[in-house]
This record gives C-alpha cells, sequence and structure tokens, in this order.
C-alpha cells in the first residue's frame, strides 16, 4: 500500500510540477494562444440542429373506449391535491429500499408505460386510483409493446399491429387464461434469449407489474414489528397470511386502515371535506414511525426525494446543454467574421449560462447522493451522469484556454445525458449490493468513472481536429494549423489527466478487491480491459518520441 500511495503522489505530481511534460503542454498552448487569429469550424452544429425529442403516444384499436375510459376516470379520480397527500406515504419496494409512494409511483409508470404520467393524470394520481378502483385499470392501455419485435405478442393477444400501449384485459381469454402463458416457458429457459424472448419476457414482467400494483400487492405501507429484515407489508398481504406476532389491534387497523382511507377519500368528493381522510393518512404514518423507525424516512429526506422527481433535472439537463452548445457554436462563428459587442456578449453569457448548469448538474448528484445514501455511481445510470458532470468538469478546466473545447464538451455532456435516459437504462435509486457497500464505492470508482471525463474530451477534440485537417488547404492552412495546435495539445493534457486518473483508479481497484476478496488481481473482464485501457492511452501518449509519429494527425 505505501508503495501504491507513492504512485499515486508521483502521477499527480506530474500535472503541478515545473519542467514536466505537462508543463510544457501549458506553456506550448500559451504561446499558441498568443498568436491565435479566432476560428471556430464544427461540424457538429449539424447534428445538434438535427436532434429532436421524440415521445410515445398511445394510440388504442378504438379510441371511443379510450375516451369512455378518460371520462370515467376525470370522474372518478383523486384531486392532485389529494393524491399528493398520498404520495408522501413511505412505501418498501420489492428491492427494500424505502421510498415516498410519489416516487415508487413514477417508476411504475415508466415501466409500464414508458411514461411517468397518463393521460392528464400524474403518477400519484394514477396509483391511488388503482387502489381505489382497481377493475376499471384492467381496461387501461398501459402495458407498452414494442415497435416490431412485439409484433408476435401483438397477434397472440389479438390487438392491432400499430398498438402501442395494450390494456391488462388484452392478456386474458375471457375464461381468464394467460394468453402467454404456452410462450413464456420456453423464453425464459433459454440460456441466451432471442430479441423476441426477451420481449416476451419483458412484456410478462410488466403484466405481472400491473397486476400486482391494481390488487394491492405492492401496496407495503405496513412495517411489522421486531422483524430482524424490516420487513413491511401491504393490506391484502396481511388479508390472506397470518402474521402471528402483530397485536390483536395494530392488525385490525392493517387490514381496515387504509381501505377506510379510500372510503374516507371517496367521501370527500362528494362532500369537498377531506379531514378525515387526511387524519387517517396521518394515523398511517404514525404507525410508520412507531414500527418501522430504523428505516423511516425523515420528513426532509422525503421532501427532497418529492422534489428531485418534480424537476428531473438530469432528463432537462440534455435539453438545456445542447441549446447552449449550439448557441455558443453559432457565436463563436459569427465572431470570425464579424467581431462585435454583441457577439462577444452572446459568447461570454453562453459560457456563464454553461457554469449554471454545471453547478444545477453538480447539486442534482448531491440531491441523488442525500436521497439514496451513497455515492451516485453504482450502477449504469447513475455513471453516465457521473461521466456527463466529469466531462464537464474537465472542459469547464480547458474551456479557460479554449472557447472551443468548452462548446465541444458540453455537446458530448449533452449526448451523454442523451444516452443516460434511453429506453435500457433505469434511472431508478436502488439499494446496494453488499459487495458495493463500502467506502471502496466511493473512492475507486469516482477516480477510474472520473477518468472517462478528460477522455471524452479527448475524443471530441480529436474528432473535431481531424474535422479541421480535412477542412485544410492552401488559403486557410496557417489559421486553421493555429486552431488544430491548440487543439492538439489540449487533447494530449485531457488524455494525460485521464490516464492519470484511470492508472491511480485501477490500482485501488486492487486494493479493495485484496479488501473484499484477499486478492490484488483475478484477471476479471473489468479488470483486464482496465489495464489493456491503460497501456493504449499510455502508447497514444508515448508516440510523440518515436520520429515518425510525431506528427499532429
Amino acid at each position: 500500500y505505501l508503495g501504491y500511495i507513492l504512485l499515486y503522489f508521483g502521477l499527480v505530481v506530474i500535472l503541478f510540477a515545473r519542467f514536466t511534460r505537462f508543463d510544457s503542454l501549458k506553456k506550448q498552448l500559451d504561446v499558441a494562444r498568443s498568436r491565435k487569429t479566432k476560428l471556430v469550424t464544427s461540424l457538429l452544429i449539424l447534428i445538434s440542429l438535427s436532434l429532436n425529442a421524440q415521445g410515445f403516444g398511445v394510440h388504442s384499436s378504438s379510441d371511443s373506449d379510450i375516451e369512455r375510459i378518460d371520462s370515467i376516470l376525470v370522474k372518478n379520480i383523486a384531486s392532485k391535491e389529494q393524491a399528493d397527500k398520498f404520495g408522501r406515504l413511505v412505501i418498501q419496494d420489492l428491492g427494500g429500499r424505502m421510498m415516498p409512494i410519489n416516487t415508487y409511483s413514477s417508476e411504475l409508470l415508466r415501466k409500464l408505460s414508458k411514461k411517468d404520467h397518463y393521460s392528464q393524470f400524474d403518477s400519484n394520481q394514477v396509483y391511488l386510483s388503482m387502489q381505489e378502483s382497481p377493475l376499471l385499470w384492467y381496461s387501461v392501455p398501459l402495458i407498452f409493446l414494442k415497435s416490431k419485435k412485439a409484433d408476435s405478442i401483438r397477434s397472440i393477444i389479438g390487438v392491432p399491429k400499430d398498438l402501442k400501449h395494450a390494456s391488462l384485459v388484452d392478456f386474458f381469454t375471457p375464461t381468464g387464461e394467460y394468453k402467454l402463458g404456452p410462450y413464456l416457458e420456453e423464453a425464459y429457459r433459454a440460456a441466451v434469449p432471442n430479441a423476441f424472448q426477451k420481449e416476451f419476457r419483458e412484456t410478462d414482467q410488466r403484466v405481472n407489474l400491473l397486476y400486482n400494483a391494481v390488487n394491492g400487492t405492492t401496496l407495503k405501507i405496513f412495517p411489522l414489528p421486531k422483524d430482524e429484515n424490516n420487513t413491511w407489508i401491504s393490506p391484502s398481504e396481511n388479508r390472506h397470511t397470518e402474521v402471528v406476532f402483530i397485536d390483536s389491534l395494530y392488525s385490525n387497523f392493517i387490514k381496515t386502515g387504509f381501505k377506510a382511507y379510500l372510503i374516507m377519500l371517496n367521501e370527500g368528493k362528494t362532500t369537498g371535506g377531506y379531514k378525515k381522510a387526511d387524519d387517517i393518512l396521518n394515523a398511517i404514518t404514525d404507525t410508520q414511525n412507531r414500527y418501522g423507525s430504523e428505516v423511516m424516512l425523515s420528513d426532509n429526506k422525503i421532501d427532497a426525494e418529492i422534489l428531485y422527481n418534480k424537476y428531473d433535472i438530469f432528463k432537462s439537463l440534455f435539453s438545456w446543454y445542447l441549446y447552449i452548445s449550439t448557441i455558443l457554436f453559432i457565436a463563436l462563428i459569427v465572431q470570425i467574421f464579424n467581431r462585435n459587442r454583441v457577439i462577444n456578449s452572446i459568447v461570454t453569457f453562453s459560457k456563464y449560462i454553461t457554469y449554471l448548469l454545471f453547478g444545477i448538474h453538480a447539486l442534482g448528484l448531491i440531491a441523488r447522493w442525500y436521497i439514496s445514501g451513497h455515492a451516485p455511481w453504482s450502477d449504469g445510470y447513475e455513471s453516465m451522469i457521473y461521466v456527463a458532470w466529469a466531462t464537464m468538469l474537465f472542459g469547464i478546466y480547458f474551456g479557460k484556454k479554449s472557447d472551443l473545447t468548452l462548446a465541444s464538451t458540453t455537446f458530448v455532456t449533452s449526448m451523454i445525458l442523451m444516452i443516460a435516459h434511453w429506453s435500457w437504462m433505469d434511472p431508478a435509486i436502488a439499494n446496494l449490493v453488499p459487495v458495493l457497500d463500502s467506502y471502496w464505492l466511493m473512492i475507486h470508482v469516482a477516480v477510474i468513472v472520473g477518468s472517462y471525463g478528460p477522455f471524452t474530451i479527448s475524443m471530441i477534440l480529436g474528432i473535431v481536429s481531424l474535422i479541421l485537417m480535412i477542412l485544410a488547404n492552401k488559403r486557410n492552412k496557417e489559421i486553421l494549423g493555429i486552431n488544430i495546435k491548440e487543439l492538439v495539445l489540449i487533447n494530449e493534457m485531457s488524455m494525460t489527466i485521464g490516464l492519470v486518473m484511470l492508472t491511480i483508479g485501477n490500482f485501488l481497484g486492487g486494493m479493495w478487491a485484496n479488501e473484499s476478496w484477499g486478492r490484488y488481481w483475478g484477471w476479471d473482464p473489468k479488470e483486464t480491459w482496465a489495464l489493456i485501457s491503460i497501456m493504449v492511452y499510455a502508447f497514444v501518449l508515448h508516440m510523440r518520441l518515436i520520429p515518425g509519429l510525431k506528427s499532429n494527425f
């Protein structure tokens, strides 16, 4: 470990000490900037201008049926104000994580329909309505079907090929038989399922998810007292299972309390008074604090999570980063031909807005850390939003020396966030698996994943440099040469920082492995490819020592 620490110290020092290669690059960059004639040319603008957000629509074989269902919902569904109160109630999901119902209902709808609302109703209203009128939701088209891969499923359940969302009742025959049943054994038995088998699995999971939701088995709002695993149950579970270690009064409240709340809520829709319903909600919260205090969320955490869900910062940042990078690109191009106060002000304004968005990005990560209780880089989605933040961090650092670098980095950050919100990424906050529940997660993963930021900057600057090389001719060779030189220097500096972080992170991973499993290295895929990555980037950085590979290209 002492040897590792000396290695870390030596690697970090080369980024700050005088007379190092990194110091030489900084001096060369200052010289290049002093000679630089402002010129910004990037084909990435065309890409960014052509990107449009796309959404999913609900198309039914009978629009009149949808309109009829919606009209029934409008008359019977709870008001947003009452649903929001219900959304503050704490629930335990299947993985054991405690969360407000607001979070659970939002995740439920996203998994079912790829949206976090239905028609004009938000997720709180939808989930509360499922408890009030479960039979109604058998006919609501909520289950998402993919465009082409689910055509076989559409033919099996007997719905039109252009239908994007099916209802629960579509999956059952009039006698109650499950239409997908005969096909699931093969789909789940396959060691490596094909695309159609995967679609059968996913659709079956959505059907089960909706079925359990409308039947109330997912409403785990009542803690079992003196339970070692801090298990919470739903009213329906208490009705169907004998829980012998609950006192009779509390057991009776579990059976009847939530049902009484629904009755009082329905009464309030007629009278306009919801005091009785609110009192029962408060009583449920009191029992949660009394019997589930070890895992019960504080009011501050509930407020923070609901606020986090409301603004969905990372999804919004994708668009904001994209817009501001486009504006900055255009302003920089215009600045080449017409340098005036207005254009200069737009460039400056765009840069400050970028800094503001970066600050919001950081606040989002801090909020997720506070809500989840662990560092926000423990799964695929969190890694993506953290890499986007790290990319932007180093983009701002290098952007002080090159406006083009800042614009390029902002664009790439928006692309990373866009990918993070594709359908195959799950933004849900989850509990950590035991092996990841370690301070090593915060240290090792933060460093090694953070290295992807400067590497991403190197990648995008490499692309822009190659584009400038292609555009170079006799007339603009000198002007573009200065810009290319500037980008090449920043590229190498960024790659150096990335290599330092990747190397330190890899050795930290060895320390984590030693602490967890008693061995430093096991040649598993992650370890092996981290080593290969180090060797590749180290070779690229040292190609300058080979005479035939010294050129900018």
